[in-house]
């Protein structure tokens, strides 16, 4: 019964994204993969027949990776997301990353113009491998920079990414380097001033330096 469910909501869900949000033909391919991939993640990991307790330490994990996709959205202004990437950003609050960046190229394949997608892209991939910038991690903000040149997300997260490497100096000169560059109004400016004047005084003082979230 609950395989009968997931199903019937998968195919709910594609007729939604064809008809409702008006998915062209030439996209149909990605988003059928994408629900098929969430499927075949339910086959893999759910246990319809297990208690509902919560795994030792999970909830910080889901916690983290939630915030993660909500400071995305806020650094880019909320716009409206294609079903790829909705379907890839549950994937990612889930923690699964690597399911989230197969959904991801899928997407700036179809539309290389998709800004939001290829930033989506260059967390999932750095979250993926664990913190470290990947080159296909630094190609995907790349792209996300060329299609938003005035914004400040994909220059946010590549500082962010720096600063878990430990290249703090590098970092600071992204995020002013990012400011310079963004429009007075961008999504996001106000808060990446915030967090560069954060890590100018961690930078000027003494002990470790943190990650300024």
């Amino acid at each position: 019964m609950t395989w009968l469910l997931a199903i019937a909501l998968a195919l709910a869900a594609f007729a939604i994204g064809a008809f409702a949000f008006r998915i062209g033909r030439d996209g149909w391919s990605t988003f059928a993969a994408a629900l098929a991939l969430g499927l075949a993640g339910y086959a893999l990991q759910a246990s319809p027949a297990a208690p509902g307790e919560p795994a030792a330490g999970a909830a910080g994990d889901e916690e983290g990776a939630w915030a993660l996709v909500e400071e995305r959205k806020a650094m880019v202004g909320g716009t409206v997301q294609t079903p790829s990437l909705v379907v890839a950003d549950a994937m990612a609050r889930r923690g699964q990353y690597e399911n989230a960046a197969a959904i991801l190229r899928g997407a700036v394949r179809d539309n290389p113009r998709d800004g939001e997608a290829w930033l989506a892209l260059g967390n999932a991939l750095v979250e993926h491998a664990g913190g470290a910038l990947t080159e296909p991690a630094l190609f995907a903000y790349r792209r996300a920079s060329e299609t938003d040149p005035a914004g400040v997300g994909p220059g946010y997260f590549l500082g962010l990414a720096l600063i878990r490497q430990g290249q703090i100096v590098q970092a600071r000169g992204v995020w002013a380097e990012t400011l310079d560059s963004a429009s007075a109004g961008a999504p996001g400016r106000a808060a990446l001033e915030q967090r560069l004047a954060r890590l100018d005084a961690l930078l000027a003082g003494e002990g470790p330096v943190s990650v300024p979230r």
